[in-house]
Parts: structure tokens; sequence; C-alpha cells
């Protein structure tokens, strides 16, 4: 990702910024209350969004957020209250309203159509047309490179490119242009948890473009989980819970523990407490397992014992998990499992010896997302809730109540689309799948990205309670505190290889990061990717 050349220091605690164009009039939300039958996802909020800032939305899943962003986006009517542009209550009927009124979102997850150019991605639903009907691509052309000229996106975004093509990095740049496009000039851009899939260098580049518009006046709305980034951003911070505003703080007055306060409401001072209840007993036995992604990995793994797996974006981390959940062929080296030989290739033995993997990308990788909150927890378990060859529904029904139950998944019931739960919930139902099937063995790839700290701290405790229980966990994380935190042990990768082990008193944010970036491996394996 590419930016203009802008400033590119932390926000001014006192909100103000030399570069800024001067004060527009006030844009926000007065007394804006949604509710959906029964429910009340927001009641009564009153927030503005004053131009040249970056104003962050916190809160926990289920807060209020996405359906704030919604209402101001027009996608949602509310039921009380308005929107507020240049001081005037205002209605948006539809988004189209919206976006004429200079409101624009960058959406966590990009809408790209797969299957037509970048040029025709930004924009769709106002290309140019020769004679009112054929495209005009000679017209197109030049609109679009005048555009990625201007907004510094030329040398990291080709307009001939099909959607499919792109990678998350450039599909966020097309959402960018859409937003910055148009005739009417942006008031308001909120960007929806936008690094969640970026790597370090892209965050860095994004970070520099917000600030960039920051600067040109433009109100920015930040809605992220990560604390970090809100810091390094942020002018002011305003927290939502249960869809109610507690509290809206300036970021150089205002800490983590106090933003945990506001949004959970209560302390979490103890997030990361736990008993290391590692035993002697050895489960998990690698030895020189390579792939066409990475080379002569071994590890070690005992009962009791939460492994953490540290490395940066194209590691391999995520390799080795699916070349132990047997999704990836191996090449050569030995998996023992309690004593049992698996090879690569054979998903469902692995998961019959008792390994199971929660993959990064739930949505895609996980979950069934048209299916019910049952069928997904009782997906790998059907061989022992068949009888004579059918299914003993009843049976299903328990198990997926009582790990519903177990694990607290906030769901009407357990026949609910699992694609309407937050994201928070539908990792517990990853989880609950898993601990339907009683594992050994339990990979966790990135188990907390994109959920809020509330959930967060639930997660930690099944893993704990997973720990206690004997099972053997391997974590794999970006975020260093949460590894630190956790386990027992610290492995960290590098290019598919393994650089170094750290135990749990030798583990530094300072110690991984410098076995991450080793400059002593000679030959990286080809592809790693995460």
């Amino acid at each position: 990702m590419s930016t203009p050349s802008h400033p590119t220091a932390g926000p001014d605690p006192s909100g103000t910024h030399p570069d800024t164009a001067p004060p527009a009039e006030p844009l926000g939300v007065a007394g804006l209350t949604k509710r959906f039958g029964s429910v009340q996802a927001l009641g009564g909020v009153t927030l503005d969004f004053p131009a040249g800032q970056v104003t962050a939305l916190m809160g926990e899943n289920g807060a209020g957020k996405s359906t704030l962003l919604k209402i101001l986006t027009g996608d949602h009517q509310p039921t009380q209250g308005h929107v507020v542009v240049d001081g005037e209550p205002t209605a948006f009927p539809s988004p189209a309203r919206a976006r004429a009124a200079g409101i624009r979102i960058i959406p966590q997850e990009p809408e790209i159509i797969p299957h037509v150019s970048v040029a025709e991605n930004v924009y769709a639903g106002a290309l140019p047309r020769r004679w009112g009907r054929a495209l005009d691509r000679a017209e197109l052309h030049r609109r679009v490179t005048a555009d990625l000229q201007r907004l510094g996106f030329a040398q990291v975004l080709d307009p001939a490119l099909l959607g499919s093509q792109l990678t998350p990095a450039q599909r966020q740049l097309v959402e960018i242009m859409r937003a910055l496009t148009g005739t009417a000039p942006p008031k308001l851009i909120a960007f929806d948890e936008p690094t969640s899939s970026l790597s370090e260098h892209e965050v860095e580049a994004l970070f520099t473009l917000i600030r960039s518009l920051r600067d040109q006046g433009i109100a920015i709305v930040y809605v992220s989980h990560r604390m970090q980034e809100i810091f390094r951003l942020a002018d002011r911070i305003a927290v939502l819970r249960d869809g109610n505003l507690v509290g809206v703080q300036r970021a150089g007055s205002t800490n983590e523990g106090e933003l945990v306060r506001l949004m959970v409401g209560r302390d979490l001072s103890t997030l990361f407490v736990r008993q290391h209840v590692a035993t002697d007993r050895l489960v998990l036995d690698v030895r020189n397992l390579t792939t066409d992604k990475v080379r002569d990995i071994t590890l070690q793994v005992h009962a009791g014992e939460v492994l953490g797996l540290a490395g940066l974006i194209g590691a391999g981390r995520s390799e080795l998990a699916l070349a132990l959940a047997g999704d990836l062929p191996v090449h050569s080296g030995t998996v023992t499992l309690d004593g049992v030989s698996l090879r690569g290739g054979d998903p469902g033995r692995v998961i019959r010896a008792g390994l199971g993997l929660a993959p990064e990308e739930r949505k895609a990788q996980a979950l069934f997302l048209q299916q019910s909150v049952r069928d997904n927890i009782s997906l790998v378990v059907m061989d022992r809730l068949r009888r004579f060859r059918f299914v003993r529904r009843s049976a299903e029904r328990a198990l997926a109540e009582h790990y519903t139950e177990r694990l607290r998944v906030r769901t009407p019931s357990i026949d609910h689309e699992v694609r309407k739960l937050s994201g928070g919930n539908q990792q517990k139902v990853v989880l609950a799948r898993w601990l339907a099937r009683k594992p050994k063995v339990l990979i966790l790839d990135e188990p907390t990205r994109g959920i809020d700290v509330g959930a967060k701290a639930e997660i930690y405790q099944i893993i704990a309670d997973l720990a206690k229980e004997g099972v053997a966990l391997v974590v794999i994380s970006s975020e260093l505190p949460e590894l630190l935190g956790l386990a027992d042990r610290v492995v960290v990768m590098q290019g598919g290889r393994i650089t170094g082990e750290l135990s749990h008193a030798d583990a530094s944010e300072e110690a991984i990061l410098a076995l991450a970036m080793a400059d002593d491996i000679v030959e990286a394996a080809p592809g790693a990717a995460s």
C-alpha cells in the first residue's frame, strides 16, 4: 500500500492539527435509538464527529458500533433521533443519499465484484457511458489513472486487475478510492476494523493515509478492537456499551485499563492469569516435518501445556497448523499423536486420532455460515451421534445446547444461523465444535482476531480450562502480549523454519521479535505465508 506524502506524526492531544482545514459545521448523531423488535441496539446516543479529527469508536461486539455505522450510511433507519449534517437534522433513506451527503464507510470486508476490473469496481454505479448506453472505456481509463495518481496508489494498484486477483490490502484500497471519488466530496469516512487482514507495513501505510485525510479536514471514524492502534491514531475515543454511549475520552488523557472498564463494566486486570499445569506426558511429537511451505520442523507439546507459536506474516505458522491437521501434504518427517503415527493428507484420520484445528479465517475455513449453530457444533461428531446410519436428533440438540451453555454462546437458539452471530460468538461455536470432539491436541490459529476484549477474556478462560483438563494446546497469535500471557513456552518461526524457543520466564516481546526477524536463515521455505 502506497500513500501520498503528508505528515505522519501522531495525533496532537489537543485535537488540533497544523494542516487541518477550517472547522466545518457540526456532523454527528443526536438522540439515536434503534430497536429490532424487542431488542434495543442503540439507546439515545448523541455523539459528534469533528472535522479534522479521528474519533475512535470502541465497544464489545454487540455494543452498537455496527448499528451506528449503518444508520450513518443509510443502511438502517433510526427508531428515534437523527443524523446531523452541517448542523441540520438529516435522514438517509438509502445509502445513495448518505453518499451524496458526503458520508462514506470502508467496510471490514470490502465489497469487491470479483469478475470485473479495479477501474469498474471503483466506479461501480457511476460508470461513464457513451450515448448513454455503452461503457466508455477510454473515459474510464482516464478517470481511474488520474485518481490513482492523485491518491498515490498508482504504484500498487493496477486498474486492469480483476477483483478476484486483489490482495486484502488492494481490496481495501479499492474501497478507499470509492470513498474519495464521486461528485460529492467526503465529509466523514468511517473505517471498520481496517487492519484485520493487513501486514505491518500495510498498516503503517494505511495510518499515513488516514492522517492525510484527517489533515484535509475530513472527519474520521475509526472502529477497532486493537488498543495500540487506537492510541497511535485517535484524537478522541468514544465507548459504547449495550447500545449506550458510556464515555468520550481524549486519547492523551486515558489508558487501556480505563477503556476496558468502560467497555465491559468490570476490571480485566487478571486477563491472562492462569495456572501453569503442563505435565510430563508427551502428546504431540513432531520430528523434522517438511512440506512445500515449512521445513525441518521439530517440536513437542505436553498434556496441559499451552505452546505459543510466534512469527511475522510470512513465517509459515498457519501452513504448519494445516499440515498437522492433515490439510497439506507432508514430504518428510513424522507426526506422532499420543503414540499414533500420522501423515498429512488425511484430515479425517487426524480428527479421529484426537487433533483439532480452529483455523485463522473462521468464516471462510471453519464455519458453514448459512447453517445453524447446532449444525456447526455437531459437524465433527456425527459418527458419535448416528445409530443405524440415522442421526439421533435429540442427542444432537442436547450436545449443542450443552456446549453453547458451557461456552456462553450468545444466540437466540441453537437453530439460529451462525452468520448472524457476532465474531466472538462465532469463534465460540468453532471452539464448541472441537470441545464436543474432546480432542487431545487443539490448535488455535489467531483465536481472538477481530473480537472484543470481553469475548477475548472468555476465550482465554476456555483455553485455561482446556489446559486444566489435560488438553495439549498450540496457540498461534500475532498479538505478542496475548502469547506472553497464555503460553508456557513460545516457539518462534521465520521463513518456514523454527528460529528459536523461549521458556515462559525468558519470553518477552523483544526476545520474540529478535528471533522472528533473525537473519541467519540460509534457505527459507518457498511460499510460506503466515
